[in-house]
């Protein structure tokens, strides 16, 4: 079974939709998520080639494992349409056994 510690969720933000779904439905594909999902737009402020800059994004929440993340983000940076993406990855420390089981078996 599948350890909390083995399992993550990654953020990604997105340009718009269309990219999110692409990218999420690239993901599912290639086995490198279990599930992605696509959260309402998010207001984005940051810094960018010496200014500030302000976008809608769309992010995407992805449930994958540490075996897996080496190939998920290197999938994302060929794929995704930002020069720089945001792609970071974060420990699930504690779940459904029965839900990281799934996680795991979904990504081999």
């Amino acid at each position: 079974m599948n350890a909390p510690s083995e399992s993550l969720v990654v953020w990604c933000n997105c340009p718009d939709e269309a990219s999110a779904t692409t990218l999420a439905q690239g993901l599912l594909a290639g086995r490198l998520a279990a599930c992605v999902n696509l959260l309402p737009s998010v207001k984005s402020i940051y810094h960018w080639h010496d200014g500030v800059e302000t976008s809608l994004e769309v992010p995407l929440m992805i449930k994958t494992t540490r075996a897996t993340y080496p190939a998920l983000e290197a999938w994302l940076l060929a794929h995704h349409p930002y020069e720089i993406p945001e792609i970071i990855a974060l420990p699930i420390v504690a779940g459904s056994a029965s839900y990281l089981a799934w996680l795991a078996q979904e990504t081999q």
